[in-house]
């Protein structure tokens, strides 16, 4: 499985990016898909998540500012970033799972910086 992402660059506070991750296979092969970020010093955590229901789950700190949304026909999953702040600096890696096997993207850098 390859998940390649793009999207990610640098931003002003107050800022939005919009990240894609275009998956190898079918989504719906998959229990979930979505993010995960981190930023320097810290653990890889959860940003956002969709599953094959559609239902989605978001990490507190990113509530009403990210939305995740997919594109069936393409395979791709989309992180909305609105609203952007320092401290959503990190490297965002894509993922989609299937029970506890969880591929990955390479990652991409955001950094929200005046």
């Amino acid at each position: 499985v390859q998940l390649m992402e793009s999207g990610g660059g640098l931003v002003q506070p107050g800022g939005s990016l919009r990240l894609s991750c275009r998956v190898s296979e079918n989504i719906f092969n998959f229990n979930s898909v979505g993010w995960y970020r981190r930023a320097p010093g810290e653990e890889r955590g959860l940003v956002a998540s969709i599953n094959v229901g559609g239902t989605t789950r978001f990490a507190d700190s990113v509530k009403g500012r990210f939305t995740i949304s997919r594109d069936n026909a393409k395979n791709t999953v989309y992180l909305q970033m609105n609203s952007l702040k320092p401290e959503d600096t990190a490297v965002y890696y894509c993922y989609a799972n299937i029970l506890s096997r969880y591929n990955w993207g390479q990652g991409t850098q955001v950094t929200v910086s005046s």
